[in-house]
């Protein structure tokens, strides 16, 4: 997108979402994108400045989906951990990084499928800052390997 969502200090983060449609039978993940440091342009090229980069590290947020039949999925991550991000290659600061939730089954896009999702770090004893929420995503699992195989144009 052109414009994310960026907090710039906060003590309380939670973001809620819930789609409902038709979704065809598959098995799909949901993941958040997000991002440690706002952009800003120099010289013509896109950077990112840490100065309101904080809180991170200290203690995990959590990702949560559930599925109005009942599926659950959730997992913990440390925004800012300073050591290697080695399946990247690189740190997290500065890139946009898509944090996997979970997997969940349709067997038929009838009943139309509800899926809830969150993200939060809600322990206020420290002050959390520096972070771009950009978008969430639900796509067919294998929707790469389809592409790699020629399936999808």
């Amino acid at each position: 997108f052109h414009t994310v969502a960026y907090l710039q200090q906060i003590w309380w983060f939670e973001v809620d979402g819930v789609v409902k449609f038709p979704l065809p039978a598959d098995i799909y993940t949901l993941s958040f994108r997000l991002h440690l440091g706002r952009f800003s342009k120099r010289l013509g090229r896109r950077v990112s400045s840490f100065e309101h980069t904080h809180g991170w590290d200290i203690k995990p947020v959590t990702f949560e989906l559930s599925t109005s039949d009942g599926q659950l999925a959730s997992c913990e991550h440390y925004l800012d951990d300073t050591e290697q991000d080695y399946d990247n290659g690189n740190h997290k600061r500065g890139c946009w990084i898509d944090y996997k939730v979970g997997e969940f089954i349709v067997n038929d896009s009838e009943p139309v499928t509800e899926v809830r999702f969150s993200v939060k770090q809600i322990d206020c004893t420290h002050s959390k800052g520096g972070l771009c929420v950009d978008s969430v995503f639900i796509i067919p699992t294998d929707l790469k390997e389809r592409k790699r195989k020629g399936m999808l144009k």
